[in-house]
């Protein structure tokens, strides 16, 4: 079974947000797919105080990275993810 590494931007929907509640809520909707494993979490300047979070994970390739784009912006303070990178990381 591979494994691959995936990394999302994900914006906030405003300066406001708390981050760090933002990223706890991210961490859970990730492990709750069988696998799923955040590996790392970067802040990333945009603009007038608005921080973009940078997601490093890692899921099995047979885990649809749709499914997991959808369950992350479901969360209430996330305006939009885009998906950035997504490789085989093992296998």
């Amino acid at each position: 079974m591979a494994i691959m590494g995936v990394q999302f931007k994900v914006m906030p929907t405003s300066p406001e947000t708390d981050l760090e509640k933002l990223k706890s809520a991210i961490k859970e909707k990730i492990e709750s797919f069988e696998s799923g494993v955040l590996s790392n979490v970067e802040e990333q300047p945009i603009a007038f105080g608005l921080k973009a979070l940078i997601i490093t994970f890692a899921l099995p390739e047979e885990q649809e990275v749709d499914e997991v784009e959808n369950s992350i912006n479901e969360i209430e303070e996330v305006s939009s993810v885009e998906l950035i990178d997504y490789r085989r990381a093992v296998g």
